[in-house]
């Protein structure tokens, strides 16, 4: 089993050719503009993986975590932007770091090896006056049964290491919308998992994760691979 990281929203830069285009810099900081503890998450967990890859590009620029026909693709910063910028921001940013992660698991795939691939989020705890009621939210697919028993095991696993944490699946969004992971599984039908992990930033200080719920989610992850009983 190869295990493959990602962290689509691991930063909140803008190349300076757009930066004219974002009068507002502070919103840049706030989960608007990445997803804040993400990115040292990430790292913690990173020498799990087989191959690991993030964007420190900021989601206002244009939104890696969404397909190409999504309205939330380029945000309204960047929606104003001429057809020959748009594309040269997919060029650059959007197509090679989407392409390079679905030709890895292309060539597991192929060597008949099963992928799981952990998308590493995290969400504001509060959105629009109303608080988000979870610790970590698991997202995946509902119909896809390997995924949801990969959930289960997850879940339980996590709760042997520390009970006293609020799991939920599919929270505080669905894993079947719109997103990364439901595009590859599109794309690898067998052989593929696709999961996103939320975790809330009540747990963040200063752009950098709970030590100890760093800890647990690596043992987790540890403990399920080396079982390998999710395939």
């Amino acid at each position: 089993m190869k295990l493959i990281l990602t962290c689509e929203h691991a930063g909140h830069e803008i190349p300076d050719t757009y930066k004219k285009h974002f009068n507002n810099k502070a919103v840049l900081k706030t989960h608007r503009g990445y997803d804040l503890g993400a990115l040292d998450l990430f790292q913690h967990l990173k020498p799990l993986s087989d191959a690991s890859y993030f964007s420190t590009t900021s989601r206002l620029l244009v939104e890696l975590n969404r397909s190409l026909f999504s309205k939330q693709l380029f945000s309204e910063f960047s929606n104003g932007l001429s057809k020959n910028e748009k594309s040269e921001i997919l060029e650059t940013y959007y197509f090679p770091y989407r392409t390079e992660i679905e030709y890895k698991i292309a060539e597991y795939v192929k060597n008949k090896q099963h992928v799981l691939h952990l998308s590493i989020h995290s969400f504001t705890p509060n959105l629009n006056g109303e608080e988000r009621k979870g610790d970590i939210g698991l997202l995946y697919d509902s119909r896809r049964k390997k995924e949801q028993e990969f959930c289960k095991e997850f879940k339980s696993e996590l709760l042997k290491q520390a009970s006293n944490l609020n799991v939920r699946f599919n929270y505080p969004y669905l894993g079947k919308a719109d997103g990364f992971t439901t595009f590859l599984r599109k794309q690898f039908p067998t052989n593929y998992l696709g999961i996103e992990i939320e975790v809330n930033q009540k747990f963040v200080k200063k752009n950098t994760m709970s030590l100890k719920l760093k800890q647990t989610l690596f043992n987790t992850i540890n403990n399920l691979k080396s079982t390998q009983s999710i395939f």
